[in-house]
């Protein structure tokens, strides 16, 4: 059932932008995961003699307004909006791939459960993440649990949509005419049809995931303090921004190009995957 499911259209050529994307990307999350092999400084080390100093040798970007080295504290800080942002993309694609396959194929609970799914579309996504984390308190955990919540639904939406074309194929027709099993039907025969359109899907949940860290840090309800997120260093540093503008634009700048990374890359994987690219070029 897979074969040729990632087949790429014929004559289908990527260009210098997905490639450009892809290296920036790579750069950014090597960065991020070998940091505390190379940044000069512990992020949470304090140093009140060395307060808001300028670039220099000794600190690359200089230091925020408790003596901490910007450079280590930027670097360190990828780890963290990385992680939650690829944590909330492979939960929530997990979570409504198994939700929509049921919501597709069964009709009795089709209704019951869109319904649940409209209702969470119906809460601006930020809000609900908010609400979910005051809940909740601020730790990693809850952060990814409170921005996975509102990306569910559309998951859900996606592969209830693919299935609902799927299950009317005779290839499935005829598994449940041979008395296959429902869990066999769904993972052997429908669930490779939403493969494609999930892992393009999942490239702008992280990309969305996050932005949302990052906002949710800068609003005082993401993570701990004492983490260090990009979200959580512009937060710090919008107090000194007229006198310490590097403390909000160079993690604002590596946040910025990770999300265009990911949303290219994405836009990309859309094109090469898109069946009706494939008819066409055919």
């Amino acid at each position: 059932m897979l074969t040729g499911l990632f087949s790429l259209p014929a004559g289908a050529r990527i260009g210098p932008g997905p490639m450009i994307a892809a290296a920036i990307l790579l750069a950014i999350v090597l960065a991020s995961i070998c940091a505390p092999l190379y940044v000069p400084y512990d992020p949470m080390d304090m140093n009140s003699l060395a307060r808001l100093k300028p670039p220099s040798d000794a600190h690359l970007l200089g230091t925020d307004q408790y003596g901490r080295d910007i450079f280590s504290r930027v670097m360190t800080g990828g780890r963290v909006s990385l992680l939650i942002g690829v944590g909330a993309a492979c939960v929530s694609v997990l979570t409504g791939l198994l939700i929509g396959l049921v919501a597709g194929f069964f009709r009795a609970v089709d209704g019951i459960v869109m319904r649940i799914m409209d209702s969470l579309m119906a809460i601006p996504a930020i809000l609900l993440a908010i609400a979910l984390v005051a809940l909740n308190g601020p730790s990693l955990g809850s952060v990814i649990i409170a921005i996975t919540i509102p990306e569910v639904p559309r998951v859900v939406r996606l592969v209830r949509s693919v299935v609902l074309g799927a299950r009317e194929e005779p290839y499935v027709e005829a598994a449940i005419a041979l008395g296959s099993s429902m869990p066999k039907i769904l993972i052997q025969h429908l669930m490779p049809n939403t493969l494609a359109p999930l892992i393009v899907q999942g490239t702008y949940i992280c990309a969305s995931a996050i932005l949302i860290e990052a906002i949710l840090s800068f609003l005082g309800a993401g993570v701990s303090t004492e983490i260090p997120t990009w979200g959580n260093i512009m937060a710090e540093g919008r107090t000194f921004f007229q006198i310490k503008p590097g403390m909000i634009f160079w993690p604002g700048l590596l946040l910025s190009l990770c999300i265009l990374a990911i949303n290219l890359l994405g836009d990309t994987a859309r094109d090469l995957l898109d069946p009706r690219l494939k008819k066409r070029e055919g």
